[in-house]
């Protein structure tokens, strides 16, 4: 192989692990709040995403007593939701959508099998409740918050 051909970019991207669905499925369930699934993918912002979960952290952590229980916690439900959508969508895109989004140039690697299904499932599952609990959790706090609990023992 010569020179030129080595620095080519069609063989930088031939050269490249093909991305997994089911990969991409979980690192989004499990680690969406830090954008996971975007470093993996090889998203352009996905520092964005990193920086945001951080800094959403470190303020819940240093300026609130009850860290689970502020706005900053909250904000981190975005990112959080946004995994469990991504997860889902990822792991029931078809073989050939998602090859030629994520696997540029590379063929037909992808072989759907119960793996991405079971992914999306556990996506949809844990998506809901944690969608239920933030809800809940905001609700709780706005209510305390303008006094509408006054008097209730939570």
């Amino acid at each position: 192989m010569t020179q030129a051909q080595a620095s080519s970019p069609l063989s930088a991207v031939s050269a490249r692990r093909p991305r997994d669905k089911v990969a991409v499925g979980l690192l989004a369930c499990l680690l969406g709040v830090v954008g996971a699934h975007w470093w993996y993918l090889g998203r352009r912002h996905a520092w964005l995403v990193t920086a945001f979960a951080a800094v959403s952290l470190f303020c819940a952590v240093r300026f609130y007593p009850v860290w689970y229980d502020n706005p900053a916690f909250f904000l981190l439900f975005i990112p959080m939701i946004d995994g469990f959508i991504e997860s889902a969508v990822y792991s029931l895109m078809s073989d050939e959508k998602f090859d030629r989004i994520c696997n540029p140039g590379q063929g037909k690697v992808s072989a759907t099998g119960w793996g991405p299904v079971l992914v999306a499932i556990l996506a949809c599952l844990v998506g809901a409740i944690v969608s239920m609990f933030a809800i809940a959790m905001v609700v709780v706090y706005v209510w305390v918050a303008m006094g509408w609990l006054d008097g209730y023992v939570l």
